[in-house]
């Protein structure tokens, strides 16, 4: 109940500043006080000189709106499809850059610790420094050394039946980022002859060829060209960046491997 009383309480004071506020607006003084507001908003104007709105200058900010309304023009459909297909292939380009620079490994360096611990204690400290370190490299040594009870032939073999499968790993997805360097150029062509033959049924429904129709029409056909061969072009740097680290990583796989062959070969005459 005393909820109740405190909820009216409030209401009724409410009313009444509204009921005050109201007699207060419409007292004999209020005709006046319009006519003058009204006298002095006028002489305002009047005297005020008019002021031209500033042009916007074209600069680096108008870029991406621009970008935006050829986004537009182009149309959703082909060039939605155009960028996803720049999204997927960027995603897909990152990943493999991301694991090839964490795949890179300093082989030199691997092969003087591998030597050392093949001095100091034998296979198995060897095996510990390969296990130990990241990247292909010291995983196709850790197979080799696993099989040197086995022989050297079998050592050599197990290194190049797993430098097979490291190269492998290190070409997943390519496949993925060529398919989408063909595709986009592909749905922009699409969208330009999907464009182009809009612009034809326009003309043909006017009746007659006019220049502003035809050139709008075919100015939107083109844009969809115009941005697959862009994503087409961002694609292929990444993936020809991303073949020559392949063939950096599978060199220094080739000539590390050669190199602890040797090194198990005199290992096993000092034995």
């Amino acid at each position: 109940m005393k909820k109740l009383f405190a909820i009216v309480a409030v209401f009724a004071i409410l009313g009444f500043g509204a009921s005050q506020y109201v007699m207060a607006q419409e007292g004999p003084d209020t005709s006046a006080v319009e006519e003058a507001t009204e006298t002095a908003v006028e002489e305002t104007v009047t005297e005020a000189p008019v002021e031209e709105a500033p042009v916007p200058s074209p600069g680096g900010g108008e870029l991406h709106k621009q970008i935006k309304a050829k986004f537009i023009e182009g149309g959703a459909q082909f060039m939605g499809a155009v960028l996803l297909t720049l999204i997927f292939g960027l995603s897909l380009a990152i990943e493999r850059i991301i694991y090839l620079n964490l795949a890179t490994t300093n082989t030199e360096k691997l092969l003087n610790k591998v030597e050392a611990a093949l001095e100091e204690g034998g296979i198995e400290a060897a095996k510990e420094v390969c296990r130990n370190t990241r990247g292909p490299v010291a995983s196709i040594f850790y197979q080799g050394l696993d099989r040197y009870d086995e022989g050297i032939e079998m050592a050599e073999k197990s290194i190049i039946a797993y430098g097979s499968v490291q190269m492998g790993l290190l070409e997943k997805n390519l496949s993925w980022i060529s398919l989408f360097i063909a595709i986009a150029p592909m749905l922009g062509f699409m969208g330009t002859v999907i464009g182009m033959i809009s612009a034809f049924d326009q003309i043909q429904i006017a009746g007659n060829v006019s220049a502003s129709l035809v050139a709008g029409g075919i100015k939107i056909a083109l844009i969809t060209t115009v941005s697959g061969l862009i994503v087409a072009v961002i694609l292929q740097i990444f993936y020809n960046y991303i073949l020559s680290k392949i063939d950096a990583i599978v060199n220094s796989m080739e000539d590390s491997s050669i190199s602890l062959i040797d090194m198990l070969v005199k290992y096993n005459v000092k034995k």
